[in-house]
């Protein structure tokens, strides 16, 4: 039985702990609080930051998943790298033959103006956070090319799914659509937006994994669905909720202006090029060598719907 340990047990690790547990994978579950628990698993509560604490955590670990986020988004190029060099400790410590898997979004790209996303497109990055993503995958190829441990990088699009509530694609849309109200988005609701399903996510994750050597030492984008426009996305929704779409687009006036009231709203201008131009990934290297994983958009958005349909107030149901 292959030994597992999962960093992070939110809208990605948890699926990846519940996936490998429900293959009779060996898992270690490991979150800061602890406070979410998985039947089978070795739960633990620690803090990743913490070198020795990752050391004992990882021992014996053939696969290793970092699967953590900075805690405060405004602070992300500060509390987000410690995560990572703690979990990449824990992984040198175990040697070189194992693997550690990360989970990185598409920051590190920069504005595309529109051209498919591949894997061998330069890390433009123009945002403290691009810059912080970028300065982390440099260290984990780094420690790659050295022979310390295997890494294999897995980059993912906006999540959503079941659980999935602070995205992009989260509780504005599908807990508003439930609800009869309006859908708040960003950018241009026209253009083609490739969108994570964290399902997938999760599997594509455990398949880079237990695959050979050859995938390491490279970065791979995770499969997806075909891209819709987030118009297409907001009309199918409502269509599955019985009501007539309504949303708002935030532009970079109204994230600025919300950001004078929730100064959080602010940290997401890094990221509008996303939403202002199509953001189309190409997941065709990913494919070619695993297979189709990627569960259709419109099968992916009605279980998404389903999730967060139970879970509206009883009012809005």
């Amino acid at each position: 039985m292959t030994r597992h340990v999962v960093f992070g047990t939110g809208q990605v690790g948890g699926q990846v702990a519940a996936q490998l547990l429900e293959a009779g994978e060996e898992v270690i579950a490991v979150s800061r609080s602890g406070s979410k628990r998985f039947d089978g698993a070795d739960n633990v509560a620690g803090d990743a930051t913490d070198p020795t604490f990752a050391v004992d955590v990882c021992a014996g670990a053939d696969v290793i998943y970092f699967c953590l986020d900075a805690p405060d988004y405004g602070r992300w190029p500060e509390q987000f790298p410690p995560r990572q060099r703690g979990v990449l400790a824990g992984a040198r410590a175990c040697g070189p033959a194992t693997r550690l898997v990360v989970l990185e979004n598409l920051y590190g790209y920069g504005p595309v103006g529109g051209a498919p996303l591949v894997e061998t497109m330069p890390l433009a990055a123009t945002s403290a956070k691009a810059r912080t993503r970028v300065a982390m995958t440099e260290e984990l190829l780094d420690a790659h090319a050295a022979g310390e441990v295997q890494v294999v990088i897995g980059r993912a699009s906006d999540y959503f799914g079941p659980g999935c509530t602070h995205s992009a694609l989260g509780e504005l849309v599908f807990e508003n659509a439930a609800r009869g109200k309006t859908a708040q988005v960003m950018g241009d609701i026209d253009t083609r937006h490739s969108y994570s399903y964290t399902a997938d996510v999760a599997r594509a994750l455990i398949a880079l994994g237990v695959a050979d050597d050859d995938v390491t030492g490279q970065a791979w984008h995770l499969p997806v669905a075909d891209a819709w426009t987030t118009r297409e996305v907001i009309a199918h929704v409502y269509g599955l909720a019985g009501h007539r779409p309504k949303s708002f687009a935030a532009g970079r006036a109204s994230l600025r202006l919300y950001g004078l009231v929730n100064p959080a709203m602010k940290e997401y201008l890094h990221t509008l090029h996303q939403f202002t131009d199509d953001w189309v990934v190409d997941d065709g290297r990913f494919r070619t060598r695993f297979g189709d994983l990627a569960t259709p958009m419109a099968d992916a958005l009605h279980a998404t719907f389903d999730w967060f349909a139970d879970h509206a107030p009883a009012e809005h149901r």
